[in-house]
């Protein structure tokens, strides 16, 4: 996640990665009903970008091209972020915010949780303040349970609902290409779809020496959701198909609850005539092509 002043020096941009699940284990099930999970978590680049400037009050515009999906009311995860940080600060919530949507709403690969993330890491450089990353962590808990591993955008085994986060890793140079059938996926619809035994936890133990090596650790884990993602949206399998077919596609796999589905490529190249002949084949679809982020 990149926080930068403003090109005029008045405001604060911020960069709001997607956010990837390599392999998603689901290992459990709290007597709460929410559900323990085992996952690698990567960021790319391609992702929303925020534009944060000093404002009388607190008011939230939203543009770009999957914008239609959003509105700007109370509740939406931006806004929810904003509110939470300057209760915790002691300041007044005032801050105007333009929010770009380039990510599909409702996709499995973090946009909300990424907004609400850059919401939090925008308005602390604005308002010159500095909570620190275990209490922004817990505000962004409080926001959904993605928004903490979005905090930190950059490779994290992520454990629990999404709260027990540790260092992956290093990790080869890997580029990936994005694909949503602009069909949203609603995650409770899924986790009710699932059946059958947990998984074992299965974290990353060992730095992958090159993307070869990384694609075969990837091969022993899985998405435990793709299933049921499939038997509710059948275009999901369609996507995996669509990208698996593509000749330089090293593996193909849903993220998160989906409907967004990834190809992992060893080059640019490979990735960019991998998103052209999607693209040709399939011109309705959300594609993108864009290179694993190491670092934040």
């Amino acid at each position: 996640m990149r926080v930068s002043r403003s090109p005029a020096g008045d405001g604060v941009e911020v960069f709001a990665p997607a956010k990837v699940n390599l392999y998603l284990h689901v290992v459990g099930r709290r007597s709460d009903g929410y559900h323990l999970l085992d996952s690698l978590v990567v960021f790319v680049g391609v992702g929303d970008g925020l534009m944060i400037e000093a404002a009388d009050d607190l008011t939230l515009r939203i543009d770009g091209p999957t914008a239609g999906g959003l509105t700007a009311e109370p509740d939406n995860i931006v806004l929810k972020a904003a509110r939470a940080l300057a209760d915790r600060a002691g300041v007044a919530p005032r801050a105007a915010i333009r929010l770009t949507k380039r990510l599909p709403v409702a996709a499995g690969i973090g946009g909300g949780s990424a907004d609400g993330a850059a919401a939090l890491r925008g308005l602390c450089a604005l308002w010159g303040i500095d909570p620190g990353d275990a209490e922004l962590e817990r505000l962004g808990l409080a926001l959904g349970a993605d928004v903490p591993v979005c905090l930190r955008g950059r490779p994290t085994q992520m454990s629990g609902i999404g709260e027990i986060l540790a260092e992956a890793p290093p990790l080869p140079p890997v580029w990936m290409v994005l694909v949503n059938p602009r069909v949203a996926v609603p995650t409770p619809s899924v986790f009710k779809a699932r059946h059958g035994d947990f998984s074992a936890p299965a974290p990353l133990a060992e730095t992958p020496a090159d993307t070869a090596s990384l694609v075969r650790a990837l091969a022993g884990r899985g998405n435990d959701l793709a299933a049921p993602a499939i038997a509710v949206a059948p275009v999901v399998g369609d996507v995996l198909t669509a990208l698996a077919d593509q000749s330089e596609c090293l593996l193909s796999r849903m993220s998160g609850s989906g409907a967004t589905c990834f190809g992992l490529f060893a080059t640019a190249a490979a990735a960019a005539a991998a998103e052209a002949s999607l693209t040709a084949q399939h011109p309705g679809w959300w594609i993108a092509a864009a290179p694993l982020v190491s670092r934040p």
